[in-house]
């Protein structure tokens, strides 16, 4: 993993995962070591300096995604929420993404991590660092065994919600401008949920739970509350992004924000324009740190999985955000913190090692 003069950055969120299944098969492998259309393989990480993070599974609803983008470059909109995928629809495509990181460790492309000492070995050897974490747990069946099962096979985060319904509780709308106090938070099952992963040592994501469900996570859990890839809503009044006063509680939690590279989430007028310089994630970056604390600020790009500013565009262009923070005053010290560290302390505070 070499390439730049800066750290390696662990990501909290990426969805290659979900791209490379449309791309199907040996394909897919291929594609992945030796270069593909998108943000994340191998030799971009190389050149990028990306030592791993977060690889999202993740069950897509039926969408016409060229018509939500033109949707989202309007001045105000709303989409409706997807309606909710059965567990049995969702389970198979769940254990063929899942297969798919478990065949790209296997041929060597990355490893599955499921310890912060993992993680840092991974990074030493220059071998990709994955967390295996499922964004929407409409393959988890009430009793669990899924989730077991899951567990088993390198599951280490788990975001209870997409922004659809699920049994465990209800997502927040791509809604501009909006808050996320929309509808209910967590059913009874979902606060089971979540006390299950809190004793297995699961990781809870909040970045696309409601405000209601945030709060429910927040008197559930005994852990650090965790948003993998979500914004200041100060900045981007985007449903998705979090209030002063959710930041306020990750932060007295010991808990994280990764910072969403997603284009719609950082600019102020919620438009999904790649337009967006540099500086705009760094204003959300300084935001955050003064709301936390720069010990529980990070990455989570959203790589594969949004419309990302031009001056980055895929990993390729993290040494420019890198590089930016070094012009804007950043410490090495913070700069080493932003990019890695901040996501190995709260992850060996969840995990307990």
């Amino acid at each position: 993993m070499t390439g730049t003069t800066g750290p390696l950055i662990f990501d909290g969120h990426n969805d290659v995962l979900l791209k490379l299944r449309g791309s199907g098969g040996r394909a897919a492998l291929k594609l992945f070591h030796e270069g593909r259309d998108g943000h994340i393989d191998l030799p971009r990480a190389k050149t990028g300096g990306f030592g791993g993070g977060f690889f999202a599974i993740f069950v897509p609803s039926p969408a016409d995604l060229a018509s939500m983008k033109a949707e989202m470059e309007q001045p105000e909109y709303d989409l409706p929420l997807p309606d909710p995928i059965p567990q049995a629809e969702a389970l198979p495509v769940v254990m063929e993404m899942a297969a798919l990181l478990m065949q790209l460790e296997a041929e060597g492309a990355l490893r599955i991590c499921c310890s912060v000492s993992d993680i840092r070995k991974a990074m030493a050897q220059g071998v990709l660092a994955a967390v295996m974490h499922i964004e929407g747990a409409e393959a988890i069946d009430p009793e669990f065994h899924a989730l077991d099962v899951l567990y088993a096979a390198g599951l280490r985060s788990l975001g209870p919600v997409w922004s659809r319904p699920t049994i465990w509780g209800e997502g927040v709308p791509f809604r501009f401008p909006s808050t996320g106090d929309i509808g209910g938070g967590l059913t009874k099952d979902g606060k089971r949920l979540v006390k299950r992963c809190d004793e297995m040592g699961i990781m809870i994501d909040l970045s696309h739970l409601n405000e209601k469900g945030f709060w429910d996570v927040a008197e559930v859990s005994t852990k650090p509350l965790v948003a993998t890839h979500s914004n200041a809503h100060a900045l981007s009044s985007h449903a998705r992004n979090l209030t002063d006063a959710q930041l306020d509680a990750i932060g007295q939690s010991g808990g994280m924000v990764g910072l969403n590279f997603a284009a719609g989430f950082l600019r102020s007028d919620g438009q999904m324009r790649p337009d967006v310089p540099i500086s705009v994630m760094l204003d959300h970056i300084d935001y955050m740190i003064g709301r936390v604390g720069e010990d529980h600020v990070g990455l989570g790009s959203d790589f594969d999985g949004a419309v990302i500013p031009e001056g980055i565009k895929d990993l390729t262009g993290l040494p420019n955000l890198i590089a930016a923070m070094r012009e804007r005053g950043y410490s090495e010290q913070l700069i080493a913190k932003l990019a890695h560290q901040n996501w190995m302390r709260v992850l060996e505070t969840t995990w307990g090692g």
